[in-house]
C-alpha cells in the first residue's frame, strides 16, 4: 500500500504536464481570443467571428488534406498551387471556352465548372500519389515538382492575369458561383459548413473504418504494415488524391469569395497547411495526428492572423508571429513525442504500461512492453513507430565488457 501511494502522487502531477502539452492548440486558441478581445472590442462580435471562420475554412480544408498525407509520413507541397490552378480553371470555364475552329464559345454551368475543377484537383493528387507510391519518388521532391508544374500551367493559361467577374450571366445560365463564398445557411457561411462536413467525414474514416487503421499503420511502420497485409501503395495514392480534392474545394471557395481567380492564389498556403497540422499535434514522421487537433491548429493560425490585422499590426510582423507559433509548436511536438526510441518515456510515464507507451496506435490499441506474465499485452501493429521501449534494453551485466 505504501509503495503504491508513493508512486501514484508524482504520476498525477506529470499527467497534468502531459495534458497541457497535448492540449496546446486549444490553450493557444483560447489565449489568442482573450488577448485580442481585450485589445479590440470588435474582435469577438458574432459577425467578425463568422468572417474569421470563413477565412479559417480555407486553411482548414488544406490542413485536413495535408493531415492524411502527414499521417502516412509524407508531405504535399503542391496544395497551394492546386488551389490556385483549380480556381483559375473554374474562372476560365465560367468566362467561356472559345472553340475557334467551330466559331462558338461554350459557357458551362456552375456545377460543370465545379466538377471539372474538383476532378483536376483529384488528378493532381493522383499524379503525386503515383510518383510517391509506385515510382518511390521522395514526397518532398515529387510534390515540389508538381508545385511548379501546376503553378506554371495556371500562369500560362491566364498570361499571369487575374480572371475577374465570375458572377456569370443569367442569359448564359452560368450564374450562382458566388453562392459558395457569400451565402449562408442558418446564419453560417457555406464555406464553414463545407469545412465541418469534410472534417466529420475524415474523422469518421480515420476512427471508424479499416482504411483509417491502414493509414495509421502505414505511417507508424510502413514495412510492418506491408507484412501485415496492408495495401500501403493504395493507401498512399488515395491520401494524395484526397489532399488534391480538399485543395480544389478550398480554391473554389476562395475564388467564389473574391469573385475572381488569380494564378498566384494560394502562394505559400502549403506552409500554412503544414503549420495547421503541426500546431494540432500531428507528428511529421507519421502515424500520429487527429482531425480535432488539425482544426484547432487552423483556427489558431486564422484567428491570430485576423487579430493582428484588426489591431493594425504590419503584415511583416504578422509573418514573424505566425512563424514563431510554428516554431513553438514544433518544439512542443518534440517534447511530446521525443526522439525515436524514447517516446513513451516523456513526462515520467512508466515503460511497460499502455498509459506510458502509447506510440503504437495502428489498430487503435497501445503497445505494452515489459508487462507481467499474468497481464496480457494489448495487440498492436508490429514494429511500433516509436521503436523498442527503453525497458527492453539488455541489462548492463550482459554486455561483452562485463562478461569478460
Amino acid at each position: 500500500m505504501t509503495s503504491t501511494t508513493a508512486t501514484a502522487a508524482p504520476r498525477r502531477g506529470l499527467d497534468i504536464s502531459k495534458l497541457l502539452v497535448e492540449g496546446r492548440a486549444f490553450l493557444a486558441l483560447a489565449l489568442i481570443i482573450v488577448v485580442f478581445s481585450l485589445l479590440s472590442p470588435n474582435y469577438l462580435t458574432i459577425d467578425n467571428v463568422l468572417i474569421m471562420a470563413s477565412h479559417v475554412a480555407i486553411y482548414a480544408l488544406l490542413s485536413l488534406g495535408m493531415l492524411l498525407v502527414v499521417l502516412t509520413g509524407g508531405i504535399d507541397l503542391s496544395v497551394g498551387s492546386t488551389l490556385g490552378c483549380t480556381a483559375v480553371i473554374a474562372g476560365f470555364l465560367l468566362k467561356g471556352v472559345p472553340l475557334h475552329f467551330l466559331g462558338v464559345t461554350l459557357y458551362p454551368s456552375v456545377p460543370v465548372a465545379v466538377l471539372v475543377s474538383v476532378a483536376l484537383g483529384a488528378l493532381i493528387g493522383l499524379v503525386n500519389g503515383v510518383l510517391v507510391a509506385k515510382f518511390k519518388v521522395a514526397p518532398f521532391v515529387a510534390t515540389l515538382g508538381m508545385l511548379y508544374v501546376v503553378r506554371g500551367a495556371a500562369l500560362l493559361m491566364t498570361n499571369g492575369r487575374t480572371v475577374n467577374d465570375l458572377s456569370g450571366d443569367e442569359s448564359l445560365g452560368n450564374t450562382g458561383f458566388e453562392w459558395l463564398g457569400f451565402n449562408r445557411l442558418l446564419g453560417i457561411p457555406v464555406g464553414v459548413l463545407i469545412m465541418v462536413v469534410v472534417a466529420a467525414v475524415i474523422a469518421l474514416v480515420l476512427g471508424r473504418t479499416t482504411f483509417g487503421r491502414w493509414l495509421y499503420a502505414t505511417g507508424g511502420n510502413e514495412r510492418a504494415a506491408q507484412l501485415s497485409g496492408v495495401p500501403v501503395r493504395t493507401v498512399t495514392v488515395w491520401v494524395y488524391v484526397v489532399s488534391g480534392l480538399c485543395s480544389a474545394v478550398a480554391g473554389l471557395i476562395l475564388a467564389s469569395t473574391l469573385t475572381s481567380a488569380s494564378p498566384t492564389a494560394g502562394n505559400t498556403y502549403e506552409l500554412t497547411a503544414i503549420a495547421g497540422v503541426v500546431i494540432g499535434g500531428a507528428a511529421l514522421s507519421g502515424g500520429r495526428g487527429t482531425v480535432r487537433g488539425t482544426l484547432l491548429g487552423a483556427f489558431v493560425i486564422g484567428f491570430l492572423s485576423d487579430g493582428l490585422v484588426i489591431i493594425g499590426v504590419s503584415a511583416y510582423w504578422q509573418t514573424v508571429f505566425v512563424g514563431a507559433v510554428i516554431v513553438i509548436a514544433v518544439l512542443l511536438n518534440s517534447l511530446q513525442y521525443g526522439r525515436p526510441g524514447r517516446t513513451g518515456r516523456r513526462f515520467g510515464a512508466a515503460p511497460g504500461t499502455a498509459k506510458g507507451d502509447e506510440a503504437t496506435k495502428a489498430d487503435g490499441s497501445a503497445k505494452v512492453d515489459g508487462a507481467e506474465p499474468s497481464v496480457p499485452a494489448a495487440r498492436s501493429a508490429p514494429d511500433s513507430p516509436d521503436g523498442p521501449d527503453a525497458s527492453a534494453a539488455p541489462d548492463s551485466s550482459d554486455t561483452p565488457d562485463n562478461r569478460s
